[in-house]
């Protein structure tokens, strides 16, 4: 018998919060999306998306990410720091001045 993914749950302690979340494709839209976007809210609100640290996005990945376009970026970017990919965002992001 196959076997079967875990069903997508909300979070016990946040029923807002899913436990898994639908791929985000790594399309340059998304991808331009993780260098110009900032994190709304907690502890790193104001920080751009691509700079959130490691430890952080792996929390989200196990207590669950945040439900729409947020959540979907987060859940990209904890796959791309994970996979060592952060480094494909650097000619996207702005030249400082």
């Amino acid at each position: 018998m196959p076997k079967r993914l875990p069903h997508p749950v909300a979070h016990r302690h946040h029923p807002g919060l899913v436990a898994r979340t639908e791929w985000l494709a790594m399309q340059p839209k998304n991808l331009e999306m993780l260098v110009t976007r900032d994190m709304p809210f907690g502890k790193h609100k104001g920080t751009l998306i691509a700079d959130l640290p490691g430890n952080y996005l792996n929390w989200f990945a196990r207590e669950g990410f945040p439900p729409g376009e947020i959540g979907r970026l987060l859940a990209l970017m904890q796959e791309m720091d994970h996979n060592g990919l952060r480094p494909l965002l650097d000619p996207l992001r702005s030249p400082k001045r």
